[in-house]
């Protein structure tokens, strides 16, 4: 298996530092709104990254924080009149909904910022110590041109960079580039207590922290979108190997940007998106495809037909597998033949597939690979076939769709006579010429997430 690495620019051989284990950190969102269709990309290609290595046989341990103070928060919370805490807990209850939207599997370890405060505290003083922070009049700054290494991660040069967009320009530090780890307390903004006065930590710190509190000293995989590099990412680096004396993470994966329509989203330009109001659209799971249709470091461009071509690319691998179920249930309970060949062509498939994940997750080709084997199956069971045969299809489609986090027959709450008997009233209505009552059921039956399909050799059903 082969990742791209941030940190090097190029694909390497991906070897973990524990023996069937893999250690990831994520950075989670900011929760002062609902999340942002940008949001859905990380959670969607990172959760697949897990399931793959799941896949593989790997232990996953797989930690995903929640940002809970933060100064859009506290601003979100003063325009409501409302606390801190508040507008946090609401939006942490909501991004937990979206991402189970997403069919995300649920992270090891979910780490709030307000709740670790103690290893905050103790990380600043421990760079204060080694001289690399310094505090002055209730705050506490890192001095970045303390870390010799500082700018590897992202590229830049130190001493190219001037204070601007991105750095605070604040006459009390020391050096222009110079980050905050706690700030002093204002009123109306939530504060804790630290030996340098009540306040709240900066932003970087705290993955510093949580990381270390949950993978150890070093791990494997720190993901992130390709916005956090800088100085996000750059700054946890300066921090965590400061305090450490260690390689903070051994691999750095980013995902690329969401353009809306070819443009970068944005507020101010009006084409801003929660990813609720796309969901309500389209629905999660099309926009968990349509994430995963690109290669995950490549800006992929957001629109209403590439969320319908996703959609119907779900249909048909839905429609297939009922298909496939049904051969699998209704076929012959005894070889027919070309068993073999069948077992060969599937193993192909899978080669094909693990061999673009193994690419640095090219999900793209691996999604290519799954159509190739829905057209195989489809060819498959439009003739005699075995029961066994068929299953071996189905375990291996479903197994593949697993991966990326697709669900492709889901149970319902209907009972299943009471649709068999449904089809049977339909199939009545419709020799009788009763058109008008064969279409009502119909409709009654897609309502129920039942799939219809009349065949010369009978009617076929399948959940949506």
């Amino acid at each position: 298996m082969r990742i791209y690495n941030t940190m090097s620019r190029k694909k390497e051989d991906f070897l973990q530092l524990a023996e069937n284990a893999v250690s990831m950190y994520v950075c989670g969102p900011t929760v002062y709104d609902l999340m942002h269709i940008g949001n859905a990309r990380p959670m969607a290609v990172f959760d697949t990254v897990r399931r793959y290595f799941i896949y593989k046989g790997y232990n996953v341990n797989y930690v995903q924080n929640f940002t809970d103070v933060d100064d859009k928060i506290i601003n979100r919370a003063n325009e409501l009149g409302v606390t801190a805490e508040s507008v946090a807990e609401a939006n942490i209850k909501e991004a937990v909904a979206d991402t189970r939207g997403l069919n995300c599997l649920e992270p090891t370890t979910a780490p709030r910022v307000t709740r670790e405060m103690d290893g905050i505290i103790e990380m600043i003083r421990t760079l204060i110590d080694k001289g690399h922070a310094y505090a002055i009049n209730g705050s506490v700054y890192y001095s970045t041109r303390s870390f010799e290494r500082y700018g590897r991660l992202s590229g830049k040069d130190i001493n190219d960079l001037n204070a601007g967009a991105r750095v605070e320009i604040n006459d009390e530090k020391h050096d222009a580039m110079d980050f905050v780890l706690w700030k002093p307390y204002k009123p109306g903004e939530p504060k804790w207590d630290s030996p340098w006065g009540p306040g709240r930590p900066g932003w970087h710190i705290e993955c510093s922290v949580m990381a270390k509190k949950y993978l150890g000293d070093t791990f494997d995989i720190h993901a992130g979108g390709e916005d956090l590099i800088f100085p996000h990412h750059e700054n946890e680096i300066a921090q965590s190997e400061a305090a450490n004396g260690k390689t903070f993470a051994r691999y750095w994966t980013h995902v690329g940007y969401i353009n809306i329509n070819n443009e970068k989203m944005s507020k101010s330009l009006g084409n801003f998106f929660t990813l609720r109001e796309v969901a309500e659209a389209f629905s999660y799971e099309a926009v968990r495809f349509f994430i995963l249709s690109a290669h995950y470091r490549s800006p992929i461009n957001f629109d209403g037909e590439l969320l319908k071509a996703a959609k119907r690319g779900l249909e048909r691998l839905k429609n297939s597998a009922g298909l496939i179920k049904y051969a699998a249930e209704n076929g012959s309970e005894t070889a027919l033949g070309g068993e073999d060949a069948v077992d060969r062509e599937i193993a192909e498939f899978v080669r094909r597939f693990e061999e673009s994940m193994d690419d640095d997750f090219n999900t793209a080709n691996a999604i290519s690979a799954i159509f190739d084997l829905v057209t195989y199956a489809n060819t498959q069971v439009s003739k005699p076939i075995s029961k066994a045969s068929a299953a071996s299809i189905l375990n291996t489609l479903t197994k593949l769709c697993g991966v990326l986090g697709v669900e492709l027959i889901k149970e319902t709450q209907a009972d299943t006579s009471e649709i068999e008997d449904l089809i049977a009233k339909r199939q009545e209505a419709r020799k009788s010429k009763d058109f008008q009552t064969a279409d009502a059921i119909r409709k009654s039956l897609a309502d129920m997430g039942v799939l219809l399909e009349d065949r010369p050799d009978g009617v076929r059903w399948s959940f949506k």
